[in-house]
């Protein structure tokens, strides 16, 4: 019986330790991308939701297929966009008065918050749109009045259908539209 050279032993010792560290290097990596997914999808399911516009009620401040980011448990106020639950749903809209606040809209579909003109900056034409409430209208506790920017073709707060939207069913404020990348811009 013959046995293994000095140099062949070396050889074989090396290939063998190669690859323990292959092995070892290659179970490490696996194992920080599954963390790093982990946690990519925790934040994006818990803090930072990232959505996708469905629709045109929210034209032109955003539109049918943009991709945005809310961020969860954000302080929001009149004006701010957010997202919130209705039925199954995610809906998108604007924070028009909160609890408390008396809302009256006119024919011509200017918005009166505690009898004051509401400045809305972001509209591109007013309308009075689908209303089924009794006018003035005063938000109840725990609630927020929400608006479409596209006041013609938005059902919202003014329609019995959606009403008022309850602080714990917010989902959270929308503050930046990612998709598409040319129109990547902070959302007010």
């Amino acid at each position: 019986m013959e046995f293994p050279s000095t140099d062949a032993i070396r050889a074989e010792l090396q290939r063998e330790q190669y690859k323990n560290k292959y092995g070892r290097v290659l179970r490490s990596t696996v194992f920080s991308l599954l963390v790093v997914a982990a946690a990519a999808a925790l934040i994006a399911v818990l803090l930072l939701p990232v959505l996708q516009i469905t629709g045109t009620s929210m034209s032109s401040t955003l539109e049918d297929g943009d991709v945005v980011v809310a961020l969860s448990g954000a302080k929001y106020q009149t004006g701010d966009v957010v997202a919130f639950y209705y039925n199954n749903n995610i809906l998108i809209k604007r924070v028009i008065a909160t609890a408390g606040d008396w809302v009256d809209i006119d024919e011509e579909g200017n918005v009166y918050v505690n009898g004051e003109v509401l400045e809305e900056p972001y509209l591109s034409e007013k309308a009075f749109g689908d209303c089924n409430i009794v006018l003035p209208y005063q938000v109840p506790d725990g609630r927020n009045f929400v608006m479409g920017d596209h006041r013609a073709t938005s059902i919202d707060s003014r329609n019995t259908a959606v009403g008022c939207v309850s602080d714990d069913l917010i989902l959270g404020k929308i503050f930046i539209r990612v998709w598409p990348l040319s129109e990547l811009k902070w959302i007010k």
